[in-house]
């Protein structure tokens, strides 16, 4: 694997990743109790946590990447 496909590949795994990671411990305004200020959605997120997010998220990035380049560079399967 060249350089310029282990970034697409991570890049690749890391949005799907995010994607995966964005739902966890989530809760609107409703779930919290909290009133809805007017002009707001009421399904918005409280408090988001997106540095915790992220940071989760380029860990499952890089172990995944991992397992992935371990597979490609000793042919583990055959493509």
């Amino acid at each position: 694997m060249g350089i310029a496909g282990g970034l697409v590949a991570f890049v690749c795994i890391w949005m799907v990743s995010l994607f995966m990671v964005l739902p966890w411990g989530i809760s609107n305004h409703l779930e919290a109790g909290e009133e809805v200020i007017p002009g707001t959605d009421p399904g918005a997120p409280v408090r988001p946590r997106m540095l915790l997010k992220v940071g989760i998220t380029t860990l499952i990035a890089m172990l995944l990447w991992g397992v992935l380049y371990v597979v490609i560079t000793y042919r583990l399967i055959s493509l």
